[in-house]
């Protein structure tokens, strides 16, 4: 019987998992170093947050895994010998497989700062990360004050974990402006008055030049590197990023670069090696999207993808028109389609935006200066609807078509207050149109016409 193993129990593995046994009876064993049984990553910040307990994020009981014969090992991975094509473990152990699929993930980026494995520094990645903010920051009096470096989601979620309760927190950003590398300004802006208003120190245009230690070997403070001020804390949290968990890869056959190196059928330069999720490197990107996604669902669709072709019917992988979706404090956030930053804006795209004058609620709407094709949209505060937004894509409808039916796509919960008449009305006013605004109509939405 073929033997698939399958390192990593993330989203990526564990879908690859499920799906290749649900197409055929292979022999399948997942390994991982960090749990041995598969939980939502994204939770991690409700755990600390009092909002669920660690066994309310695994999505599978117990006996999930053994009722559908996919065995569980666990145990760190130093080497892999393609060649004989087994797997050596940090304790000596061997593991024979007879196609190998590496869904390893991701881990926090470090830069050689001074003092960075320090106790009480730690990223916000893994289950053993939420052990260390427990040892370290359980409360207000044993954590008198926390500083972030970095500025991205991963960074704005562990301010919220530490807010809650109730720890000072400074934020260290090196951008002039909160994510301004992937949200254009007016966004950007209103997110940084966001965070302050939840009454976290946010530093931006601010650079981490070392940590420095207690007698105990313990995190004491920080310098910040443009101006040499000395900042106390108990605990230090790098969110600057995350990179492809590779390290041991590198000593192998399989090629890489920052991530391990795949073609559209996720193939590896190895004959029955594959990589899937936050470690897998594209050659050539996909349309707009980067060679490495470090995305929740697209890790899901590649799992499932590259379980086509393990059980014979092989399968490019095609994650369709980009989309995301995020929280920031209170905000939600959505994207559909492409729309990049003032300073990445490409040369034929046109914005309109718009911004509630009280409440955090904005919206930006790319679209090709010449032709008005609808190229993306950005939402804060407002819900919107994927299907609606990705059958608009698919249509290549026109930005006039998109603000006419925008009713449509609204996903807020009833009662709440509409914005969609002054969002056309600006437009509008802004592009001498007259556009209509038509109401919401639910046979329309779900018209496969």
């Amino acid at each position: 019987m073929e033997h698939i193993v399958i390192i990593g129990n993330g989203i990526s593995g564990v879908t690859a998992a499920r799906h290749i046994r649900k197409n055929s009876d292979k022999k399948i064993t997942i390994v991982s170093a960090e749990t041995k049984y598969f939980f939502s990553r994204t939770a991690l910040m409700y755990i600390y947050m009092g909002h669920m307990k660690f066994e309310n994020t695994q999505p599978y009981e117990d006996w999930f895994w053994t009722k559908n014969k996919i065995e569980l090992k666990e145990g760190l991975v130093n080497h892999i010998n393609t060649e004989e094509k087994t797997l050596e473990f940090s304790n000596g152990e061997h593991l024979a497989y007879d196609k190998l699929i590496l869904a390893t993930g991701s881990k926090p980026n470090k830069f050689g700062w001074p003092g960075q494995d320090l106790d009480g520094v730690m990223g916000m990645y893994h289950k053993q990360d939420l052990e260390k903010l427990e040892k370290y920051a359980p409360d207000n009096k044993t954590c008198k004050g926390a500083v972030i470096v970095g500025g991205g989601l991963i960074g704005i979620e562990l301010a919220e974990m530490l807010r809650s309760r109730k720890i000072p927190v400074t934020f260290l950003v090196r951008e002039e402006s909160f994510w301004n590398g992937v949200l254009p300004d007016q966004e950007s802006e209103m997110i940084n008055e966001h965070i302050k208003d939840h009454h976290i120190d946010l530093r931006l245009g601010k650079n981490l030049r070392e940590i420095k230690a207690d007698e105990n070997g313990k995190v004491k403070s920080i310098i910040i590197d443009e101006t040499g001020e000395e900042i106390f804390c108990d605990v230090v949290g790098l969110t600057a990023g995350v990179a492809p968990n590779i390290d041991f890869i590198k000593n192998s056959n399989i090629e890489t670069k920052r991530g391990i190196l795949v073609n559209r059928f996720l193939e590896t330069n190895v004959e029955g090696v594959y990589a899937i999720g936050d470690c897998a490197e594209q050659h050539e990107a996909i349309g707009q999207r980067r060679n490495i996604e470090a995305v929740w669902y697209t890790g899901r669709m590649m799992g499932e993808t590259l379980a086509q072709t393990i059980c014979g019917n092989k399968t490019a992988y095609k994650p369709g028109h980009w989309f995301n979706s995020a929280k920031f404090l209170d905000i939600e956030y959505q994207t559909y389609g492409w729309v990049f930053s003032n300073r990445g804006k490409k040369e034929n795209h046109e914005y309109f935006q718009w911004r509630h004058p009280k409440d955090y609620k904005c919206i930006t709407i790319s679209f090709d200066k010449d032709s008005h094709l609808f190229l993306g949209i950005n939402t804060f505060g407002i819900r919107m609807r994927h299907e609606i937004f990705d059958k608009w894509l698919t249509e290549q409808k026109s930005v006039e078509h998109v603000l006419e039916y925008l009713a449509d796509a609204n996903f807020d919960p009833e009662f709440y207050k509409l914005h969609e008449a002054e969002i056309v009305s600006k437009f509008n006013q802004e592009n001498n149109t007259s556009i209509p605004l038509r109401k919401k109509s639910w046979k329309r939405i779900f018209s496969k016409a």
